[in-house]
């Protein structure tokens, strides 16, 4: 049976490299945009050009009044789109940059962090939980801020962090329903992400690259095709780790 995946924050960056590489491994996909309605539907056409279906909803990620109504727009997708009541995968990706040293941090700044990357992950993971098969996939996204400190990350880093240990848990306590959940860390992307400092800025993206192994930041495609495939049979057995995917960052 064909597999179909929620990929959180899908229009750009990172999710929408991930919902493309799961197209490619021929499953279906539900993507979410807050504001990318064009961009969303730009992924959905490229996915189903490729054979696979595709549906695109709306979604604050920070704002968990409005999940409720997304878990019914997912119920209602899959019973239209599919004629099923559950889906596979989770990729909780969606998030945003928002940086400042410790001591010039504000409480709106920090509030924004904790609501879209850990109290939503949270929350939206509880919502979605009974609408998911088990046998399932959870991937939740970090950082390798995480292991490797950079001034100004600092709260974001937190954030982070406290996504790697809420993956622990979940593990733990949806293991009797053979869903596996884990935590992908990306070092850092070219993308528009944190207004596309390390894409855009020659001096930013020069750090990180001095800083990395290969020699060089990352870009999208070093890290949907391996979400995508972590959420394959071939890593069924891979559970409750943080998995790096940074090309050495920080080494």
């Amino acid at each position: 049976m064909t597999t179909i995946a929620i990929v959180t924050g899908a229009s750009r960056g990172l999710g929408r490299s991930t919902a493309l590489a799961i197209a490619r491994h021929g499953g279906d996909v539900i993507i979410t945009y807050q504001t990318r309605a064009e961009d969303a539907r730009s992924v959905v056409a490229d996915i189903q050009a490729m054979g696979r279906k595709a549906v695109a909803l709306p979604l604050d990620a920070g704002d968990i009044t409005g999940f409720p109504s997304f878990t019914e727009a997912v119920k209602t997708a899959l019973r239209d789109t599919w004629r099923r009541d559950t889906f596979d995968h989770l990729v909780n990706n969606a998030g945003h940059g928002d940086y400042a040293p410790i001591a010039h941090t504000t409480e709106a700044q920090f509030d924004r962090l904790v609501n879209v990357h850990f109290k939503g992950v949270f929350f939206l993971t509880q919502a979605l939980l009974p609408h998911m098969a088990d046998g399932g996939r959870i991937v939740n996204l970090s950082s390798g801020l995480t292991r490797v400190s950079f001034p100004g990350y600092a709260a974001y880093a937190a954030v982070k962090g406290a996504v790697e240990v809420l993956s622990h848990y979940l593990a733990k306590e949806l293991g009797g329903r053979g869903i596996a959940v884990n935590t992908v860390a990306p070092g850092a992307i070219e993308t528009d992400f944190g207004g596309g400092a390390v894409r855009d800025d020659p001096q930013v993206n020069g750090i990180f690259a001095a800083m990395t192994a290969l020699g060089r930041a990352g870009l999208p495609d070093d890290i949907g095709p391996m979400i995508a495939s972590l959420l394959g049979e071939d890593h069924r057995w891979v559970n409750a780790q943080r998995i790096e995917v940074s090309g050495g960052q920080g080494i």
